[in-house]
């Protein structure tokens, strides 16, 4: 069963569920702010796709952090420890199959080629 990580109020999380709801598809919902995230789990979806893919630095979330807190965000060890004490810096949503990271954020056309 695929597993949708995501905040059930966020925009992208609902469109995604919204799209799997239309073609019948299962899905978990996982609401990482209620259900919490492991830097284990972060450091699994930074090694397949980037901490720089997973990490959203359009969010309200990373522009109300601190210009030096920002900058020391280096690489995947200093992204994830951030990510994990900010959840709402996860872009959203991030959607896996049996621990394989298939899609991040919402992306019809990504999704039309990968999810059936």
């Amino acid at each position: 069963m695929y597993i949708i990580y995501g905040l059930p109020y966020c925009d992208a999380t609902r469109l995604a569920m919204d799209w799997f709801n239309e073609r019948k598809l299962a899905f978990q919902l996982h609401d990482y702010k209620t259900q919490g995230i492991t830097a284990t789990e972060l450091n699994r979806w930074c090694d397949q796709q980037g901490w720089e893919v997973i990490m959203n630095k359009r969010s309200t979330t990373w522009r109300s952090l601190d210009a030096d807190t920002q900058a020391s965000i280096t690489n995947q060890q200093t992204a994830v420890a951030t990510m994990a004490a900010n959840t709402s810096l996860i872009k959203r949503p991030v959607i896996e199959l049996d621990g394989k990271v298939l899609a991040v954020g919402f992306n019809e056309k990504l999704y039309a080629k990968v999810f059936r």
